[in-house]
């Protein structure tokens, strides 16, 4: 329906506008009922429904509704397929419907410049064009629900550590060709209804009040048409982000940050024009939502789980094999590793899921009845070495055709709020491969991480099978891949350099916690690599598949002189 915000807004008093500017609690924004202005609620996101009820937490602490948990962004990306981006997220956009929520924060958008920011789980790609693609395609599905996505985090926000305060510093050639394309394109091809600000500074100012960015760049020469809203708790003056362009702060401050802008409206320091405008952006996307319900959606938490199986499917990267892979029915295999058993399929932090239904590989070769058995050799979620389960698993793959050692990164080593220190696997799991291989040539590997690991191991093992944090169908994904069912299709949205050493910002990341240094510039991933044509362990877009091409009887026409 047609609605004259402009009227609207003029009926209100400054104290209901100056609140329409920040949020009721954790999740829901205000409403004005005499105005016929309706709350409504946002959720975390970006791979499944973080709805949480009430006051609630921001990192995942508090349980949330039973939701389906889909392949992450290091996943997603991996597929370079824009059509299954863009289904994903016309199934979330749905979920969200039946949930009666009308924003999904997300799509997380940031470059992947250092492999030990602990959030690049979230992150789509080192490479601009790549994410842009992608994270419009996510747009578009989302909101062809009419629910309103939420890109983040705007912007240069590429690690944890001090994220609340520490200044990226750059150069503008690097800020306009790395941290900002992506933006540029997601903005341009599918215009998002809310993009969230960081919380870092950008060469001194804060993202939150940085005019340049929020107006002249997302609004003048994008033309961007949303409202932008902060990440929880991005508030530093609410006065100048007001001035800045920035419309919505969440959480509410009980209050606070509404007297503030009163004040400042009645003492002639802000313009009430530039408060009207923000509330004109805000009510344009709630009235959106509000006016554009969808009474024939429907969650279905059983069909959705297949819609992710069959997601991480198409996102799974075979690194290396020797053609171990596929497994042939009725080979005698060991699974090895906790991660058989408990797989680790998200990370953790504020888009953690509470899901509906986790299937392990071991589970669902078992459900088929595949020739495996099992061995814990190490746990899922701590670096302890046990002398017993790497005795037995040595045994156990002695005895074996074929050993499967299921490894990765716990929870513990990356997740939203800090960093990695180094890129390498637990000790406890790099020992176990290296003595299984010993005994055990046929020895496949399958990674359950976030990001790129080091692994000194590579060139010994028969098969390597990147699943990264592939969503709750994880382990029906990993069974359907290795036995076959599915060619694995995924390629490398990031570079897996060979030591954390090479990578081109390991001198100057994080900072000091004051400022971070952007020095290598434009030279970011592949960029870097390639111009030192420096070796890395597998490069930007490598991936194998179990396709094999044969010619013969080739015919070349001969080439006549004249």
């Amino acid at each position: 329906m047609e609605r004259d915000l402009k009227k609207i807004i003029s009926e209100m008093t400054l104290e209901e506008k100056a609140g329409m500017c920040s949020g009721e609690d954790f999740w829901r924004l205000k409403k004005v009922e005499r105005l016929g202005i309706p709350e409504v609620m946002v959720s975390d996101g970006p791979h499944g429904l973080r709805k949480q009820p009430g006051e609630a937490d921001h990192l995942g602490i508090g349980e949330s509704i039973v939701a389906v948990c889909f392949p992450a962004a290091c996943a997603t990306a991996s597929s370079f397929d824009t059509d299954l981006m863009n289904e994903m997220g016309k199934t979330l956009g749905e979920e969200c419907q039946a949930e009666n929520l009308s924003v999904l924060l997300g799509p997380a958008v940031n470059i992947k410049r250092s492999p030990l920011c602990g959030r690049n789980f979230e992150y789509l790609s080192e490479d601009p064009y790549l994410a842009g693609k992608m994270a419009a395609s996510y747009i578009r599905g989302v909101q062809s629900w009419d629910v309103g996505t939420s890109m983040k985090h705007y912007a240069a926000n590429n690690q944890e550590y001090n994220r609340m305060s520490c200044s990226s510093n750059l150069s503008e050639r690097t800020f306009r060709e790395i941290y900002l394309p992506t933006f540029e394109t997601a903005v341009k091809e599918a215009q998002p209804k809310t993009i969230m600000c960081s919380y870092n500074k950008i060469n001194g100012v804060y993202a939150s009040e940085n005019k340049h960015l929020l107006t002249e760049i997302l609004r003048d020469e994008w033309g961007f048409e949303g409202y932008v809203m902060t990440d929880w708790g991005a508030v530093a003056d609410r006065v100048k982000g007001i001035v800045a362009g920035l419309d919505l702060e969440m959480p509410g401050s009980h209050g606070v940050n509404d007297a503030r802008i009163i004040a400042a409206v009645k003492d002639g320091s802000l313009d009430e024009a530039l408060l009207d405008k923000a509330v004109e952006r805000i009510l344009k996307v709630l009235f959106s939502y509000a006016d554009n319900r969808h009474p024939e959606a429907v969650f279905d938490r059983d069909a959705d789980h297949e819609k992710a199986v069959k997601i991480e499917t198409e996102c799974a990267v075979l690194l290396e094999n020797n053609g171990i892979l596929p497994l042939k029915e009725g080979t005698k295999v060991v699974y090895i590793g906790e991660y058989a058993e408990k797989p680790r399929y998200q990370g953790g932090g504020s888009s953690h899921i509470n899901s509906s239904k986790v299937t392990s590989a071991l589970e669902s070769a078992k459900e088929k009845g595949r020739t495996v058995s099992y061995v814990k050799g190490f746990p899922f979620d701590k670096d302890e070495e046990n002398a017993e389960e790497l005795a037995a698993a040595v045994q156990a793959a002695k005895d074996a055709e074929v050993a499967v050692i299921f490894a990765g990164l716990p929870d513990m080593m990356e997740a939203e709020g800090y960093d990695r220190k180094d890129m390498k696997l637990p000790a406890c799991q790099n020992k176990l491969i290296e003595e299984v291989i010993k005994v055990q040539p046929n020895t496949v590997v399958v990674l359950h991480n976030g990001s790129p690991v080091e692994v000194p191991w590579a060139d010994k093992t028969a098969a390597i099978l990147e699943m990264y944090l592939g969503g709750q169908g994880v382990g029906e994904a990993t069974d359907k891949l290795l036995y076959g069912e599915v060619n694995p299709s995924g390629r490398l949205a990031e570079t897996f350099p060979l030591r954390l050493e090479d990578n081109p910002s390991y001198l100057n990341f994080p900072g000091d916690g004051v400022n971070v240094d952007y020095a290598e510039g434009i030279y970011v991933g592949y960029r870097y690599y390639d111009a030192r044509k420096m070796p890395v362990r597998w490069a930007f877009g490598h991936g194998l598949s179990y396709t094999e091409y044969e010619y013969s009887n080739l015919n070349m026409p001969s080439r006549k002189s004249g």
